[in-house]
């Protein structure tokens, strides 16, 4: 998985330690109603696009990049669908994560997906109904965009996802 020089710079001082960092994630439909996703070089799991936003970016401006960069598909932002804090991660070398992420609910509008990047195996679309093996919290994020209220999810005080 590549690192972008910010978190590479800010690794060489703070090495493996937990780092708080404000990532986006795209929920994209195409003119089917299908989602895309991306199964990830790293863990095998099929999941949504997601990533780190870089100094001096905006969310959605991150989610544009991120989408393209790992799929080859041109995408709008429409609206935030949920905002939370995902748990903490550790990566195979140690270094630890936890990210606040923004996730957004997107419309293909060009590209042809593919692999255009290292960080997945594969990419497809999916029709809500026929959804490979997911996470739970894919799982969320994808019924955070089919909601029909335009109101972002975000998890209250005490509240578990999917309440």
């Amino acid at each position: 998985m590549p690192i972008s020089p910010y978190l590479k710079d800010l690794r060489a001082v703070v090495g493996p330690r937990l780092l708080f960092l404000p990532g986006v994630t795209a929920v994209v439909f195409d003119d089917e109603g299908r989602v895309l996703l991306g199964r990830r070089a790293d863990d095998g799991q099929w999941a949504l696009i997601a990533g780190v936003m870089d100094p001096g970016e905006q969310p959605a401006e991150t989610v544009v990049r991120e989408v393209f960069e790992e799929t080859a598909v041109h995408v709008v932002p429409e609206r935030v669908t949920s905002v939370l804090t995902q748990p903490p991660n550790t990566y195979p070398n140690g270094d630890e994560t936890e990210y606040v992420d923004i996730a957004f609910r997107c419309r293909a509008v060009g590209g042809e997906a593919r692999v255009n990047d290292d960080e997945s195996l594969e990419v497809g679309w999916f029709a809500p109904a026929d959804l490979p093996p997911i996470a739970e919290l894919t799982r969320l994020r994808i019924e955070c965009a089919t909601a029909p209220e335009e109101a972002a999810w975000f998890r209250s005080p005490r509240q578990e996802p999917g309440n």
